[in-house]
């Protein structure tokens, strides 16, 4: 897709503060859109990981002020903080240098269908009745990551390819499949009772892009592993694309697409 057919851009779980963080793959997103609307659909800074140890590359001022450009270029941001950066729900309705924070939104496409946006963390039991499990979960995850990239270094010192332990992981263990099912169908069921057409979520890192019971579910994915975004051109057709590790191309994923995209 041409960056000039993008009428909107949702991109979440950023995690801006982690070591797992794909800033430099970001920023090459960042700077090659120029869309009307950019949804910033949660945990884009992970206060979480921040609060135990300060990591802040120069890469992240970069992603921060391209936002600002693009803001201050006519670009509508809107942000809807996830869990690792609830502190900034407190914010709700407050604007920044052009950039609104919103609990939750509804998105209007080019065709007419409106779209619940929002982070997905109120769907996950886990977080909300045992955020201590939440919490041991995220260093769980981020030490998996670390394995991740020693294990695709050797890799490609064999001339073998990027292999996801995590996807990995996710696709093969039972209840981990079970809940990111369970999820989708409960994200998608409360947005059907709220008569929209569809839902855009993030939080569980896995981009989706597909019909469950007459609605569209859409899930941003993340740029920790999957480095996709949900794009609406200006006919208001959604399409998941890879932009972060191939940012001089941009490649369409299909519906319904459960790979790791970066692979």
């Amino acid at each position: 897709m041409d960056p000039s057919d993008m009428r909107t851009v949702f991109i979440s779980d950023l995690h801006l503060g982690s070591r797992g963080a794909q800033s430099e793959r970001l920023l090459a997103f960042l700077n090659r859109i120029q869309p009307d609307h950019l949804y910033l659909v949660g945990d884009i800074l992970d206060f979480w990981r921040l609060r135990s140890g300060w990591y802040w590359p120069r890469t992240n001022n970069r992603i921060v002020r391209r936002v600002l450009d693009l803001a201050a270029a006519g670009t509508r941001v809107r942000f809807v903080p996830g869990n690792h950066d609830e502190l900034l729900r407190d914010y709700t309705g407050a604007e920044w240098a052009g950039i609104t924070v919103e609990r939750e939104a509804i998105h209007d496409c080019a065709d007419g269908k409106r779209l619940l946006v929002l982070h997905g963390d109120e769907f996950d039991a886990v977080v909300l009745h045992s955020r201590w499990v939440a919490l041991l979960g995220a260093r769980a995850y981020e030490l998996l990551l670390v394995l991740n990239r020693w294990f695709n270094y050797l890799r490609r010192r064999s001339g073998l390819g990027y292999w996801s332990l995590s996807t990995f992981l996710k696709h093969k263990v039972k209840n981990a499949t079970r809940f990111i099912s369970d999820f989708e169908q409960a994200v998608a069921r409360d947005a059907g009772k709220r008569g929209v057409d569809g839902v855009v979520c993030g939080h569980i890192h896995k981009p989706e892009l597909t019909t469950i019971t007459g609605l569209v579910y859409a899930n941003c994915g993340d740029w920790v592993e999957s480095c996709s975004a949900l794009v609406e051109d200006r006919a208001g057709e959604l399409t998941l694309l890879d932009g972060g590790r191939f940012p001089d191309s941009w490649i369409e994923v299909p519906r319904a697409v459960t790979e790791d995209l970066c692979a």
